[in-house]
C-alpha cells in the first residue's frame, strides 16, 4: 500500500514561501546581469524588489526615500559638469526631466523591471499594464506629462533599485552614476527640452510677453479633471484628463494655439508655432485624399540621423492626382510620427499653389 502524505495549510504556505524565495534569487541574478554590478550585500537588492503589500519582507520604500536623493545628485553632478555655462534655471529643468515620474517610469518599462519585483497587489500589474500600451508609441524624451499619468510604482522601482546599488558601494556616487546611467539612457538634453518645450511655461512666458494676467482653474466633473485658462479675466481655452496635471496641459497647449494667432509677429515663438502648426497634418491630408478619391498618402523614412539613443528622422510623403505625383521632404523630428507630420504639412503647403490646397493647410 503507498501512503499518500497529508498537506496541511502550513506545509503550502511553507512550500509557496520556498518557490518564491526561489523566484527572488533567480530575479537578484537577473537584476546583477542587467546592471552589470554584483552586490555584495544581495539582501539589499531583495529590499528593493520587494512592493510595500509583500508582507514577508522588508520593502522598497526605505530605500526609495534615499534612491530619490542619490539618483537627483548623480544627476546633478552630470548636468553641471556637461553644461559649464548653463545657467542654475535650466540646470534645475535639465535634472528635472531626467529623474520625474514620468522619465523614471518608462525606463521601468523600457526595461521590463517590474516583473523582477515581488508584491501581493494584483491592481498593479492592471495598472502597469495600462501604462505600457498607452506609451508604446510615445518618445522616451516624454519630460512633462504624456497621454497617461505615470503611475509612481514604476518610477519607485528605478530608485530603490539605485538605492541598493548606492548603499552597496559605501555610498560612492561615481559608482553609481557609472552603474546607472545606461539604465537612464537615453538622457534627457538641454536641446532635447528646447524641442519639447513645457507648455504651461511657455503660456506663462507668452502671457508676460503680452502684457496679460494669466490664470489657471480646476475644476471636477464626475472622475474628470478640468482646467480653464484665463488671461486678463477672459476665457481662452480648457482641457480635460483623467488627471488634474494633463488637464493643465491639455489647457495649456489649446491656449497656447490661441493666443499665438492673436500675437503671431514674436519671432521667438516661431518655433513653437512651426510645431503646432504641423500637428495633425497628416489626418488632414488623409481627409483631403479621401474628399478627392485619391490614394492614402504614402510615407517613407527617408534618413535615421544620430545615435541610437538619441535617433532623428527625416520623412517624406508621396501622393498620387489625376495631374500626376507630389512627393515632398518635412523637417528633422525626434520621432517618426513627428517627422511624418512635418512632411504632410510641408505637402499641404505645397499644394496651396495649385487647385487643391486653399483651405486644406493646417
Amino acid at each position: 500500500m503507498v501512503f499518500t502524505p497529508t498537506c496541511t495549510i502550513e506545509d503550502e504556505a511553507h512550500e509557496e514561501t520556498i518557490t518564491k524565495n526561489m523566484n527572488m534569487t533567480a530575479s537578484v541574478a537577473a537584476m546583477e546581469d542587467f546592471l552589470k554590478y554584483q552586490f555584495k550585500d544581495k539582501k539589499l537588492l531583495e529590499e528593493a524588489l520587494t512592493h510595500s503589500s509583500y508582507s514577508d519582507s522588508a520593502s522598497y520604500q526605505r530605500l526609495e526615500f534615499v534612491g530619490d536623493a542619490a539618483l537627483g545628485l548623480s544627476v546633478t553632478n552630470f548636468i553641471f559638469l556637461s553644461y559649464p555655462n548653463v545657467d542654475p534655471g535650466q540646470l534645475s529643468l535639465i535634472r528635472a526631466a531626467n529623474i520625474s515620474t514620468e522619465k523614471l517610469a518608462r525606463v521601468a518599462i523600457r526595461h521590463g523591471l517590474c516583473r523582477y519585483v515581488r508584491h501581493n497587489a494584483a491592481c498593479l500589474e492592471a495598472k502597469v499594464k495600462e501604462f505600457a500600451v498607452v506609451v508604446q508609441d510615445e518618445d522616451d524624451m516624454v519630460s512633462h506629462g504624456g497621454v497617461i499619468k505615470a503611475p509612481k510604482f514604476l518610477a519607485d522601482i528605478v530608485e530603490s533599485i539605485a538605492a541598493a546599488v548606492y548603499v552597496d558601494c559605501d555610498f560612492d556616487l561615481k559608482v553609481l552614476w557609472n552603474v546607472f546611467r545606461a539604465v537612464l539612457e537615453p538622457i534627457v538634453t538641454l536641446e532635447d527640452l528646447q524641442q519639447q518645450p513645457q507648455p504651461v511655461t511657455m503660456l506663462f512666458e507668452l502671457c508676460q510677453k503680452q502684457g496679460k494676467q494669466l490664470d489657471i482653474k480646476h475644476w471636477r466633473k464626475g472622475s474628470k479633471s478640468i482646467a480653464t485658462v484665463y488671461a486678463n479675466g477672459n476665457f481662452i481655452a480648457s482641457g480635460c484628463s483623467d488627471q488634474r496635471e494633463n488637464a493643465k496641459l491639455n489647457a495649456a497647449k489649446e491656449a497656447l494655439k490661441k493666443l499665438l494667432q492673436l500675437d503671431a509677429t514674436d519671432m521667438k515663438m516661431d518655433g513653437v508655432i512651426e510645431e503646432l502648426e504641423i500637428e495633425g497634418s497628416k489626418q488632414k491630408l488623409n481627409e483631403l485624399c479621401s474628399k478627392k478619391r485619391w490614394r492614402n498618402p504614402c510615407y517613407k523614412v527617408d534618413k535615421e540621423l544620430g545615435p541610437a539613443h538619441k535617433k532623428r528622422f527625416l520623412c517624406s510623403v508621396k501622393i498620387e492626382t489625376e495631374d500626376g505625383v507630389y512627393s515632398t521632404p518635412g523637417n528633422v523630428k525626434l520621432r517618426v510620427k513627428d517627422a511624418e507630420n512635418s512632411a504632410a504639412s510641408m505637402l499641404l503647403r505645397s499644394l496651396q499653389d495649385t487647385k487643391y490646397g486653399l483651405g486644406q493647410v493646417p
